[in-house]
């Protein structure tokens, strides 16, 4: 479960590629980490149908029967769409890209933890290569009323997540269960924001092995490969 990603970009880089004519984003730090129930950059599609880059909330609500004590923090990855739950909001009005230049995954290994951070778990992080270019994850937005954190007390609340599937080679030996849905060219995020679901669904798919790369990670005794291998070469059928 993708809980931790990075941007580092500039916010005409998210207007261009997105093709995105309204700003309400404020002032996007040159790099920041978003964690879950934090703010983060998305491009939407407005109630008046233009399409804005916003500050929404990370963890979209999450289904009543699975809420534990007086707040809902939210439900940060989203693996499958077709539970009920989840239905009202694959409509184009609920669609959202989230931007990102690199992911972390934490290390499987057990006790890997950092004492420089107070003994958190340390993490792999991937990206499309070594320069860490933009990217995005396919996400789903909504409005909601709720607590999000009990200090707080009950709110109006701006809330995204993104979509997650089964892990390519590259993350699988890290992940087992799910990575990001990502999107890596300005036609993926179009199809994402415009096309029917019956379409956009398709975009929930395993990226291909040599998608994305390790750009940083701990030290374990776990093999993981900096890339995901080449597939083997077929022989000769003649």
């Amino acid at each position: 479960m993708c809980n931790l990603y990075n941007i580092t970009t500039s916010q005409e880089a998210v207007r261009q590629w997105t093709r995105t004519l309204r700003d309400i984003l404020g002032n996007l730090e040159p790099s920041i980490d978003i964690y879950p129930n934090q703010f983060g950059p998305v491009v939407r599609n407005a109630s008046d149908g233009a399409r804005e880059l916003a500050n929404l909330r990370w963890g979209m609500p999450t289904p009543l029967d699975r809420v534990r004590g007086n707040a809902d923090s939210g439900t940060t990855n989203i693996r499958n769409p077709q539970y009920g739950h989840w239905q009202q909001y694959v409509g184009v009005e609920h669609r959202c890209v989230v931007p990102v230049t690199s992911f972390a995954e934490p290390s499987p290994t057990r006790n890997d933890k950092d004492p420089e951070t107070g003994g958190i778990q340390r993490n792999f992080w991937f990206a499309l290569n070594q320069d860490r270019p933009l990217f995005f994850f396919a996400g789903l937005w909504t409005r909601w009323q709720g607590v999000r954190k009990v200090k707080e007390g009950p709110g109006d609340h701006e809330v995204y997540g993104f979509m997650t599937t089964k892990p390519n080679a590259l993350i699988a030996p890290i992940h087992e269960k799910a990575m990001p849905v990502i999107l890596t060219t300005p036609e993926e995020t179009e199809i994402w924001l415009t096309a029917p679901w019956s379409e956009a669904k398709r975009l929930q798919r395993t990226a291909p092995d040599d998608a994305l790369v390790i750009v940083e990670k701990p030290a374990t005794q776990i093999k993981v490969p900096e890339q995901a291998p080449p597939p083997p070469r077929q022989g000769s059928l003649f």
